[in-house]
């Protein structure tokens, strides 16, 4: 059992995200949905029968997802990062996950989703390059990785193996 379970706060589109992220990582499921009843209503002003949390798995990994209301927004201080093993998987989660979502806070992998919520879509291999411990190859690797959105491992080996 998981001991820590990362709870992500919408507005009132809490089951509707969760459905987006489910159609997204192949290996999801959705679990349990609570409603808010008639108690309560004077504070969280939600009907009795509306979403109030869905518990979800996206590749293994649980969460809960709270509709809470207006009173907090995502941001890129907390963002979620996708382990890629080709750039085909780089392609496909960077697309899914950024459509729809802000362009203009697109940078060094990092993307903000249609529901506000920051991920970064990261190749594995970058772990490994930017680890190295010739410095020279890693300065590359992290300059090469400034000037990219959407990560490219091709240009990232580029970088990686210049003399």
């Amino acid at each position: 059992m998981q001991e820590i379970t990362p709870c992500l706060w919408f507005d009132s589109n809490a089951e509707e995200a969760v459905n987006f992220y489910a159609s997204v990582f192949k290996k999801s499921k959705i679990g349990k949905i609570s409603r808010y009843g008639e108690e309560g209503y004077e504070i969280h002003g939600k009907p009795a029968g509306t979403v109030l949390t869905v518990e979800f798995e996206l590749n293994g990994q649980t969460f809960t997802a709270l509709n809470g209301g207006p009173v907090f927004k995502f941001n890129e201080a907390i963002s979620f990062q996708v382990s890629c093993k080709s750039q085909k998987e780089v392609d496909y989660f960077w697309e899914k996950l950024s459509k729809g979502g802000d362009a203009k806070a697109q940078q060094c992998g990092w993307l903000k989703d249609k529901y506000g919520v920051s991920w970064q879509i990261v190749p594995t291999v970058l772990g490994e390059m930017l680890q190295d411990k010739n410095t020279e190859k890693s300065e590359r690797v992290m300059k090469a990785l400034l000037q990219m959105k959407k990560l490219d491992i091709k240009k990232l080996k580029q970088a990686y193996g210049q003399r």
